[in-house]
C-alpha cells in the first residue's frame, strides 16, 4: 500500500502541474491512497504560497492580519490530513492484525514523515528554480545548486526511512500509533485570545 518512491513521484508531478498549468487543477493520485497523499500535499502547496503573500513588501496590516488567518486554517488542514493518512494506513494494517503490539514504537508516523516529504518536494522546485534563474545576480545559482544537492539527499534519505518502517510495520517488528496534533489556536474554547474577548464583549 505504501511506497516512498510513489508518493515523492506523485509529490513532483502536482508540485509541477500546479505551478506550471493550473494552480487550482486536479489533485488525483490514481487511487484512494494516493489520492489522500495528494490532498495532503496540496494543504502544504497552498501554505507555501499563502506564507509567501505575507513576505510582500508593501503589505498592509489588513493584509498581514488576513493571511495570518488563512495560514492558520490552512496549517490546521494540513495537519488534520496527516493524521488521515495515518488513520487510513492503520485501518489498512488493522485487517491484517498489525501493527504488532509488542514491537518496538516509532516516535514519527508514516503521516509525519509523508508531510516533511511533501515540503522538501516544494523546496526542491523552488530551490531548482532559483538554481535556474537567468536574472539572478553573481553567484546564486551555485549556492542554491549546492542547496538543491542537499535537499535532495535529504528527501532521499526520508524516503529510505519511512520505506524501512513500513517494512518493518509488515514484518511485525516495528509499529507506529495515530499522534494527534490536538491544535489550540483555532479553536475559540482554547484560545484565552478568542474566548477572553467573546466573554467581555457578551
Amino acid at each position: 500500500m505504501l511506497s516512498a518512491d510513489e508518493i515523492t513521484k506523485l509529490h513532483d508531478r502536482l508540485t509541477n502541474q500546479w505551478h506550471q498549468q493550473d494552480a487550482k487543477g486536479d489533485a488525483s493520485g490514481g487511487n484512494d491512497w494516493l489520492n489522500q497523499v495528494a490532498g495532503q500535499h496540496r494543504a502544504n502547496f497552498d501554505l507555501w504560497h499563502i506564507e509567501d503573500e505575507a513576505r510582500k513588501p508593501g503589505a498592509t496590516d489588513a493584509d498581514l492580519a488576513d493571511v495570518k488567518r488563512r495560514i492558520d486554517g490552512t496549517n490546521q488542514l494540513r495537519n488534520d490530513l496527516a493524521e488521515e493518512l495515518d488513520r487510513a494506513l492503520l485501518e489498512w494494517l488493522a485487517a491484517r492484525q498489525l501493527p504488532n503490539p509488542d514491537a518496538a514504537l516509532q516516535s514519527e508516523s508514516p503521516g509525519l514523515i509523508i508531510d516533511r516529504l511533501s515540503i522538501l518536494a516544494l523546496k526542491i522546485y523552488h530551490t531548482r528554480e532559483e538554481a535556474q534563474r537567468d536574472d539572478a545576480p553573481a553567484g546564486h545559482a551555485e549556492r542554491n545548486g549546492e542547496r538543491l544537492a542537499i535537499l535532495e539527499e535529504q528527501r532521499a534519505d526520508l524516503a529510505l526511512c519511512l520505506n524501512a518502517l513500513w517494512g518493518d510495520t509488515l514484518a511485525g517488528t516495528r509499529r507506529f500509533k495515530l499522534y494527534r496534533q490536538l491544535k489550540m489556536y483555532n479553536d475559540p474554547t482554547l484560545n484565552p485570545a478568542i474566548y477572553r474577548v467573546s466573554k467581555n464583549d457578551a
